[in-house]
């Protein structure tokens, strides 16, 4: 197996997934062809060495339905040549496309490949898809699908997680985020202008500065009224030892919905020399696992667990982590199970602060990794996301000095 390297990485900012959002006006097709155009620019890219382009879609409906991958590539004019898949596994989705985008290169079928993901959520809702596992109760308890949030209150209800924890976590990410945005950490972000509303977006726009525990305390639970309608009773005929589900959960310790696309050029040692490139990265070893479906997120804590447990290495071995804050009591159930300290984790705040354009996320998540590990000038980094049915995703990526 041929050593895979990130050569490049480009993201939009993530905007409000609103109509008022600054990227809302774009099509998911507008927005990916900017990010194109600034791969062949950064790195004088020849596109037709690019044998294959993988993009995480969750919502693949409307606008975004029809492969985005490979009708995105030729709406930016890049060659018949290149091919395109588009790959869904909910917010994990991003981490998978950059996997498989690399194992067609460890595998000696590419030299080169593009990875990443897209959401519009402004544009294209979430759940505009109409998927029965969703939308009809009975199906859903068959199937073990539920939504996220209920996911995350049986989460909060096994762990002990109380409301103030979960606003705790909620508020260092808006603190971290903040302070990162006032700093330019984000490094791969590439400035979209958009023509409709004479603006330039140039940051993430989900950041909430003035944030506080008040404030976060004084917002209503999100997900009571879904449990009422049958999900309670799905999660407690399973967890026999609960007695009731805890909906600590609330727009403020949930993630943000967003507007965003990420794109990273991958390629063998061999294509980065012909174009006299040097790699910022190396993808070291990515896993899957899979976790009980009905707590829906706690996936990205069973594949890093298993990444690290494949790989033979502590907590202590990693550097930094990025990992997906699929709502507040993941995270601290992460902390709990994997025992890694918080100041190595979500350094720069996480999707509760910066926004959730869920088939986009995995791959800002690897790219923000990318951008801190070559900040502070270390070496190792994982990112994880949770899938739902409790699935999840894990990339282990070292920086190339």
């Amino acid at each position: 197996m041929r050593e895979v390297f990130i050569y490049d990485a480009v993201r939009s900012p993530r905007g409000r997934a609103k109509e008022s959002g600054g990227l809302h006006d774009l099509t998911p097709h507008e927005l990916l062809g900017r990010l194109y155009a600034a791969l062949e620019l950064r790195t004088g890219l020849e596109t037709s060495r690019v044998g294959d382009i993988v993009l995480g879609c969750v919502t693949q409906a409307g606008e975004q339905a029809g492969n985005i991958a490979k009708t995105s590539a030729l709406y930016a004019g890049w060659p018949d040549s290149v091919g395109g898949v588009t790959v869904n596994r909910f917010c994990s989705s991003g981490i998978d496309a950059i996997n498989f985008a690399a194992l067609k290169i460890a595998a000696g079928q590419e030299e080169a490949t593009v990875a990443g993901g897209v959401e519009m959520m402004s544009r294209v809702p979430m759940l505009s898809d109409r998927a029965s596992v969703f939308s009809d109760p009975a199906y859903a308890a068959r199937c073990q699908m539920l939504l996220m949030g209920s996911g995350a209150d049986l989460i909060a209800s096994l762990n002990g997680v109380t409301r103030e924890q979960a606003d705790r976590v909620a508020l260092l990410s808006q603190q971290r985020a903040a302070q990162a945005l006032h700093e330019g950490r984000f490094r791969s972000v590439i400035a979209i202008e958009n023509a409709v509303k004479g603006i330039i977006v140039t940051a993430d726009e989900c950041v909430r500065g003035e944030t506080t525990l008040e404030s976060l305390a004084a917002l209503p639970p999100a997900f009571a009224d879904i449990g009422e309608q049958g999900a309670d009773a799905i999660q407690l005929a399973r967890h026999t030892g609960l007695e009731t589900i805890e909906h600590i959960h609330t727009a403020g310790n949930s993630p943000a919905m967003a507007d965003a696309a990420a794109l990273l050029l991958l390629g063998s040692d061999a294509f980065g020399a012909g174009l006299g490139l040097k790699p910022r990265g190396r993808i070291c070893a990515a896993t899957v696992a899979a976790d009980d479906p009905l707590q829906v997120l706690s996936g990205c804590v069973a594949a890093t667990h298993k990444l690290m447990r494949e790989q033979r290495l502590t907590g202590d071995d990693i550097d930094l982590y990025e990992i997906h804050e699929a709502f507040a009591a993941t995270m601290v159930k992460a902390e709990r199970d994997l025992a890694i300290p918080f100041d190595r984790v979500n350094v720069n705040g996480g999707v509760i602060a910066l926004g959730h354009p869920m088939g986009a996320t995995g791959g800002i998540l690897a790219l923000t990794l990318l951008d801190e590990l070559e900040r502070r000038q270390l070496r190792l980094g994982l990112v994880a996301a949770s899938g739902a049915g409790g699935s999840g995703s894990a990339m282990l990526i070292e920086r190339v000095d």
